[in-house]
């Protein structure tokens, strides 16, 4: 099927993401218009420490309305690769480095409307180096035994898309 782009149009430029009007000529040739939510992608790291626990942060999401526990997780800087993202993030929210980083997959996160492209990393060998997090961040951290971290998913405890991709994607490697 073909789709062309007859026409784009900036709606708004905003700090998180950039919002766009496309209009697209459909395959029977009708046209309509689709908004877009233009995202530079973004990381999600599922850390494990040495005592089999998973580390979560909980802060509040405003869009929710509400404190949601989630993988560590961040966007892109400009130039930034999914793994440097991934290194530096872990070390902001959760005060650990990654000595080994191991990508689980990659895909789009909500691609009816948005751009935003999503990796998964799994970090093992955490060591303390803290980086300082970002000034609107209120963040509380959690280490959960990983089976009861797998039940918390199961019974909506973890409300969160992208981190309950990264739970069931590093599945495998953490029930070896």
């Amino acid at each position: 099927m073909k789709f062309e782009i007859l026409n784009q149009k900036a709606i708004y430029q905003g700090r998180a993401f950039n919002v766009r009007r496309d209009e697209v000529r459909l395959p029977d040739q009708r046209s309509m218009f689709v908004d877009v939510i233009e995202h530079v992608g973004a990381v999600t790291i599922l850390p494990v420490d040495d005592q089999g626990r998973i580390l979560f942060v909980q802060q509040y999401r405003h869009a929710t309305g509400k404190e949601l526990l989630e993988l560590p997780a961040g966007t892109l800087k400009p130039g930034e690769t999914p793994e440097l993202c991934a290194s530096r993030e872990i070390r902001e929210e959760t005060g650990f480095a990654a000595g080994k980083l191991v990508k689980l997959a990659e895909f789009f996160l909500a691609p009816g409307y948005s751009t935003e492209y999503m990796v998964v990393f799994l970090a093992t060998d955490l060591k303390s180096d803290p980086l300082p997090g970002d000034q609107d961040e209120f963040i509380t951290l959690h280490a959960i035994p990983i089976e009861q971290a797998y039940k918390m998913a199961l019974e909506g405890q973890v409300m969160d898309g992208k981190s309950l991709a990264g739970l069931f994607l590093a599945q495998s490697h953490l029930r070896k």
